[in-house]
């Protein structure tokens, strides 16, 4: 009778086990569910749809449909902009403007001739275009590189500058923000490395905000009393 009752025991407490074991993953499926729901697309068009469309590479119908706004989400997630809804915006057709002139900048960003070429090593920071690029006399030795200067009331100071201050592991105290591979060329002013996207709107404090990538190359090129040209207006401002 003993082992009858200790082998009835153990049944139930196998059955138990499995039933645990078949419910957990129902659990975890139920919890998981609210986190993996689709993100909310704007069903309406926007007033920059086609151009949104044409640039994107999608059937150009003026008409938003539920692959034009995962495809534009996309776009506004990887560039930084909120809210990332896929309404076809002018933010968002701001950014898109930008990144196709700064592409048509090519390999010659200084055809112009905005930025001095007599000068020997020297950064340049052509605000209309969003672009940077370091030469030395007319010789292009990096970039150019997308930037994010100051927004409107905040604008980056135009004309001759030159690096005065360098701190790789920079902290401002002013905003409490991290600032690393920091070349100061103008007061509170300078190049330094952001963790945000260097499209997303409105713009800096009147920092020259870079990517890592970038803002490390230019402490690698760039040293104190080298000759910094800032020039033109950041859309917006």
């Amino acid at each position: 009778m003993a082992r009858e009752n200790g082998g009835s025991r153990r049944r139930r407490a196998g059955a138990l086990v499995a039933a645990a074991a078949i419910a957990a993953p129902l659990g975890l499926v139920a919890t998981a569910a609210p986190a993996q729901a689709a993100a909310y697309c704007n069903p309406s068009a926007g007033p920059y749809q086609r151009q949104v469309e044409k640039f994107l590479g999608l059937p150009v119908d003026g008409r938003q449909s539920g692959s034009d706004c995962r495809a534009i989400r996309g776009f506004q997630t990887t560039h930084g902009i909120a809210p990332n809804v896929g309404y076809a915006g002018p933010i968002t057709w701001g950014v898109m403007s930008l990144t196709n002139t700064q592409k048509a900048a090519g390999k010659n960003p200084n055809k112009a001739r905005a930025c001095p070429t007599n000068k020997g090593r020297i950064a340049c920071v052509d605000l209309t275009r969003q672009l940077s690029w370091v030469q030395d006399g007319a010789r292009l030795v990096y970039g150019p590189v997308p930037v994010r200067t100051g927004r409107d009331g905040a604008e980056t100071r135009t004309g001759a500058k030159k690096i005065y201050w360098r701190n790789k592991n920079h902290w401002s105290t002013l905003y409490h923000v991290p600032m690393p591979y920091s070349q100061f060329f103008d007061g509170g002013i300078a190049f330094h490395a952001t963790k945000g996207s260097v499209w997303s709107p409105p713009g800096s404090h009147g920092c020259v905000n870079m990517r890592d990538a970038d803002a490390k190359k230019y402490w690698s090129l760039l040293k104190s009393g080298d000759d910094v040209h800032v020039w033109g207006r950041k859309p917006g401002t």
